[in-house]
């Protein structure tokens, strides 16, 4: 197990040089940049440079007047020595604005996704179990009906109706009006409240697939020659299912979960940008538009370690929950 975990992780790191690359090439060849921005509206103060010279002033500062190659084997050693570099939007180093945004995300993450996992399995287990009935169906239509809804046209329908209709919920924003009179109890019931719209949208949209994977699985599981011979030992139905079924049905299921927990970390863009709330999503959507080069970076190569993260993650709790799997 320990020399294949270090294998992985030496594979691991040489892919992320090459994606990191790959975003430092990308990022470098925006059409818009926050440097053209800064360097335009200098030069049209009055008795200023003009733009040319402010340009090239301002890509030495930020060491943007060197070649692809050169600058990102720079930015590669300034990333590992945890020199991050300051956001250029948002003018603070890029460690503190992902500190102060990153936990948010994460909890809005936690909750959605414990929520999808408490739905989305027993029903899972329920239509399976339940095959080709009107429950099953049910079941069914609502998860293809989560998988096929876009998050944009869910997120506004829910704010058409609980916030436009109904006044329930603010339209977007973490906190109210009058956050700021509120006792330290109501500042959080403040925030609570403007974070049940999004993460209604996360776990709507998450569920539906988790619940035909779960589906699936226990179907293929309760077809298997074992499982007729439970049955013909004379075992309840009930520790059929859920003794000896759902105990195999959990193999690839955590192996799903185990890829998608550092997921929790990385945000979710379109449903923070959707209801503005400023979790680290949102913040990166930002600084992407603006042409913020430090952050974006920082952001894309942080997602694709959660990502490389996430598969080694999978790949060992599969050998861990599944006997019959070895490492070798």
């Amino acid at each position: 197990m320990r020399k294949y975990i270090v294998k992985r992780l030496i594979i691991s790191l040489i892919i992320l040089f090459f994606v990191a690359f790959i975003i430092y090439v990308l990022m470098r060849s925006l059409p818009t940049s926050y440097i053209e921005n800064v360097a335009r509206q200098k030069s049209m103060q009055p008795n200023s440079k003009s733009f040319e010279e402010w340009m090239e002033q301002l890509s030495a500062t930020y060491g943007m007047n060197q070649g692809l190659f050169l600058g990102f084997i720079n930015w590669l050693g300034r990333f590992f020595t945890g020199q991050f570099g300051d956001s250029w939007y948002y003018t603070v180093p890029v460690i503190d604005k992902f500190n102060d945004t990153v936990w948010l995300s994460f909890v809005m993450g936690l909750i959605a996704f414990t929520l999808e996992l408490l739905i989305a399995i027993p029903l899972g287990i329920i239509a399976a179990t339940k095959q080709y009935s009107k429950t099953d169906y049910t079941i069914s239509v609502l998860a293809l009906a989560g998988i096929s809804l876009p998050t944009f046209f869910f997120a506004s329908l829910l704010k058409l109706v609980f916030s436009v209709h109904l006044g329930w919920f603010d339209l977007f924003g973490l906190v109210g009006r009058s956050y700021e009179l509120l006792s330290p109890m109501g500042k959080f019931l403040d925030k609570a409240h403007h974070l049940v719209l999004p993460i209604v949208t996360l776990v709507v949209i998450s569920v539906g697939s988790l619940m035909r994977y779960t589906r699936t699985n226990m179907l293929e599981v309760l077809n298997a020659d074992y499982i007729r011979t439970a049955r013909a030992k004379g075992l309840s139905e009930k520790k059929v299912i859920y003794h000896h079924a759902f105990r195999n049905t959990l193999i690839p299921l955590v192996t799903m979960i185990g890829g998608s927990l550092p997921g929790l970390f990385s945000g979710a863009l379109i449903t923070e940008t959707l209801y503005m709330i400023p979790g680290i999503g949102y913040t990166s959507y930002n600084a992407m538009v603006n042409g913020d080069i430090p952050f974006s970076m920082f952001y894309l190569v942080f997602m694709a370690i959660l990502t490389l993260l996430g598969n080694l993650i999978s790949d060992i709790l599969y050998a861990v929950v599944d006997p019959r799997v070895r490492i070798a």
